[in-house]
């Protein structure tokens, strides 16, 4: 069996080994793509792959858990292994990466008495049950038994949240004792106290950056000293690219001769890895968001300017770091073994029409409750998606106030849009006229929960309060979850639906609309939006992502493997009463 230890250097076999790595998220791209990513990072000149592993995939619900499809990371080590790469695994509990609640399960919210990332015993219990699942599918992964991994991280980033060292140390204990025995390592901010907090007893802290490598390691180098530790520097996130968040105004994206810069002092004095390698997909309802003055949902694109795309073709920056590399370990480029294509399928008209409002009731069963605070969505048992609450005017009333609603609410009458509040706005006072009889909907939306700093635990999603008539609280109301999966989507009754709507048109409700797409070989496409407000696309029930005319992103990237020979339904739904008669497909990704 091979050795990996950490010295005063990185010893692999006993002998000295500089890590270069760059991270793929494996949940970020579909399965049949995971070969080609790994080549092509193998190409650029790494012998290292570094890779999150979420919680809130893996146990989506408490007890329940998925190893499946996006969630198959031991194939995704096994693809990495055999193409001869290492590999630094982060499992969890958080893991930030501008991912749903940091990969923090939302039903850990609704746990009684439970608080996240520090000393709390419902929460070490959560955890407790979480990794005896979980590390068990790791432990014959590491070098010693077998496998390619060589790093295990603890936490990420804790630095930044708090300074429980004792809960840092739970974790590192709960790992030793679950079968880890390669060494650990921590991350944080090179700063002050955000590296000395987050650090735990034997483990090698590392730095997350994405500039001025020289002093900032020399930061390391004095903390890391100062406490006690010892071993060789490492970036274990040097940032050469940034995410982004819609209502940007452009594309965020790293300037290329800070980057080659760094990574050259990088390579002389010491280890990296590349954040992100190749960034991916945020398919579904898994973005994250962040929170400091307002809040900040992030694209579906998570390309990250990465130096491999989000569709995973090869970029200028891609040649410029394989060129840097080669000066530091020899290598040579492989063939590569996936075909992968692109094609425009054109202009799909769309087939019918439907109004949330006329298929509700078959879409998710009603469900009543009478208190003046409303339940939030994890009260009622939904994790992402919308729910929508909906009442009966007893009275009548001339204003609508909501009480700690999150994190898009459309305030419907007779189910007609009346009002769209988002962020701070949804506990404005709304000038709303109800008669006795008349039917008040309340569509909200969970934008993605906050990934980073102290907010993470206020994350509650939906309504959490009072809705307040003239200042009167309002009773009595029915509520559904509308989490939108491949089920509730079979549900919809497509005879009750209209025919396909001609041109852009403002109806004032939400709709599905359902278009067919027929292909006879499968590419990878892009599929634009435009003309569409703002919602999500699902191709044969899989969900695609979140699209938004505010931009930046444009078009959502399609891969191959998600299309099937012959007729592929797609299923818009859209919020805000702004729709399309057409979709089209292009051949070439435009992200913004």
């Amino acid at each position: 069996m091979s050795s990996f230890e950490i010295k005063d250097t990185f010893l692999l076999n006993g002998k000295p080994f500089q890590i270069i790595s760059g991270s793929i998220h494996y949940f970020r791209v579909v399965p049949e793509y995971w070969q080609d990513r790994l080549e092509k990072l193998k190409n650029m000149g790494c012998n290292t792959v570094e890779t999150y592993i979420p919680w809130n995939i893996t146990e989506p619900k408490k007890g329940e858990f998925c190893f499946d499809g996006l969630c198959n990371f031991e194939k995704f080590l096994d693809i990495a292994q055999k193409l001869g790469l290492y590999a630094i695994v982060r499992p969890s509990p958080y893991i930030c990466a501008e991912w749903e609640l940091g990969g923090l399960p939302s039903w850990l919210l609704n746990t009684p008495g439970l608080e996240v990332r520090c000393k709390n015993e419902p929460y070490y219990q959560n955890v407790r049950d979480y990794y005896k699942v979980l590390l068990p599918r790791l432990v014959n992964h590491q070098i010693d038994k077998g496998g390619n991994i060589i790093l295990m991280q603890i936490e990420n980033e804790y630095g930044y949240y708090g300074k429980d060292m004792s809960y840092m140390q739970f974790l590192a204990d709960l790992m030793r004792d679950g079968g880890i025995t390669v060494p650990l390592v921590t991350s944080d901010g090179p700063w002050g106290k955000m590296f000395i907090n987050g650090q735990c007893n034997g483990a090698l802290p590392t730095g997350n950056f994405g500039s001025h490598a020289r002093p900032l390691f020399a930061n390391m180098k004095r903390m890391i000293k100062k406490t006690g530790n010892r071993g060789p520097l490492m970036c274990m996130e040097f940032w050469i690219g940034w995410f982004d968040a819609w209502g940007n105004k452009e594309h965020k994206t790293s300037k290329i001769k800070r980057n080659i810069k760094d990574l050259n002092y990088m390579l002389r004095k010491g280890n990296v890895n590349f954040y992100m390698f190749h960034g991916g997909t945020n398919f579904g309802f898994m973005n994250g968001s962040n929170y400091y003055t307002k809040l900040t949902p992030d694209t579906t694109s998570y390309d990250y300017d990465a130096p491999l795309s989000e569709d995973g073709k090869i970029t200028e920056k891609y040649r410029v770091f394989q060129n840097i590399i080669k000066k530091y370990r020899n290598f040579e480029e492989a063939p590569l073994t996936t075909n992968i294509e692109q094609k425009a399928y054109g202009v799909v008209k769309a087939q019918k029409t439907i109004k949330l409002f006329d298929i509700l009731d078959s879409l998710a069963p009603a469900k009543a409750f009478s208190g003046e605070k409303l339940p939030g969505m994890e009260a009622c048992g939904q994790n992402y998606g919308y729910i929508l609450y909906k009442k009966i005017a007893q009275a009548a009333s001339n204003t609508l106030k909501i009480e700690d609603g999150q994190d898009r609410i459309h305030e419907f009458k007779n189910g007609e849009l009346k009002a769209t509040l988002f962020d701070k706005e949804t506990s404005n006072t709304v000038e709303m006229q109800l008669s006795s009889g008349d039917e008040l909907a309340l569509l909200v939306e969970n934008l993605g929960r906050v990934n980073f700093a102290n907010k993470i635990p206020f994350q509650r999603k939906g309504i959490c309060g009072r809705v307040l008539a003239d200042q009167k609280p309002l009773t009595d109301w029915t509520y559904y979850n509308l989490n939108l999966d491949k089920t509730q989507l079979s549900k919809i009754d497509w005879n009750k639906a209209d025919d396909g709507i001609a041109g852009t048109v403002k109806i004032p409700s939400p709709t599905f609309t359902r278009f067919s797409l027929v292909i006879d070989k499968a590419c990878d496409t892009y599929l634009d939006f435009t003309g569409w407000g703002k919602g999500c696309i699902f191709l044969n029930g899989f969900n695609l992502g979140r699209f938004w005319e505010i931009g930046p992103q444009k078009r959502l990237y399609v891969p191959a493997p998600l299309l099937k020979e012959g007729e592929n339904e797609i299923i818009i739904f859209e919020t805000e009463g702004k729709t399309s008669g057409s979709i089209e497909f292009f051949a070439e990704h435009k992200l913004y």
